[in-house]
């Protein structure tokens, strides 16, 4: 029942912003003429590796420089900008979960050297696909702004990242049908908080 949900879940969602994606797609385009598509290897159900899609938010080439994104970051496009506050750059997601590689809600799918550090904590939430949105995706929609510059990758792992797996850990206990749909529902109240 729950990739049907997500199947269906991602098919309408595509269909209904199909003019808003083409719209993104234009202007990320137009603006700098380098791809429309960012896809990032990230770590997925049972470990394996799957590209996530996001519109492309950066300059190209922008992750030689490390996967996190500081507070002001120099890499961001003005367009990039503008689809990161309202989270618009990762609906080209809702194709990695129409492809069972994501699901709706559950764990963000991360990238390997993170997950290689937290192994035991990864096991147990990758035994569903990653999700699109979870409780710890809420708590840190903002978590750019949390970051020192001089000191975000040790930042990461030492408090933010424990905490995030905390909480996704803590909501894989307790989830149900009725709490993803809580979930997503706050997901789209808090797009433009």
């Amino acid at each position: 029942m729950n990739r049907a949900f997500n199947l269906l879940g991602a098919a309408v969602g595509l269909l209904l912003l199909l003019p808003l994606l083409a719209a993104i797609a234009a202007i990320v385009k137009c603006y700098d003429g380098g791809p429309i598509f960012y896809a990032q290897p990230r770590v997925g159900k049972d470990f394996l590796i799957f590209r996530v899609l996001k519109f492309r938010s950066m300059v190209v080439h922008a992750d030689r420089e490390g996967p996190l994104t500081a507070p002001a970051d120099r890499r961001l496009t003005r367009v990039g900008r503008a689809l990161r506050k309202y989270k618009l750059d990762e609906l080209p997601q809702l194709w990695n979960v129409l492809t069972g590689e994501m699901q709706l809600v559950g764990v963000r799918p991360e990238v390997e050297t993170y997950v290689a550090m937290f192994r035991e904590q990864y096991a147990q939430l990758l035994t569903q696909p990653p999700g699109i949105t979870d409780p710890a995706s809420l708590a840190f929609r903002r978590e750019e702004n949390l970051f020192v510059a001089d000191r975000m990758q040790q930042q990461y792992v030492a408090e933010i990242l424990p905490e995030k797996l905390r909480l996704s850990l803590e909501y894989q206990r307790h989830r149900s049908f009725f709490s993803d749909m809580r979930v997503l529902l706050d997901t789209v109240l808090n797009l433009a908080a």
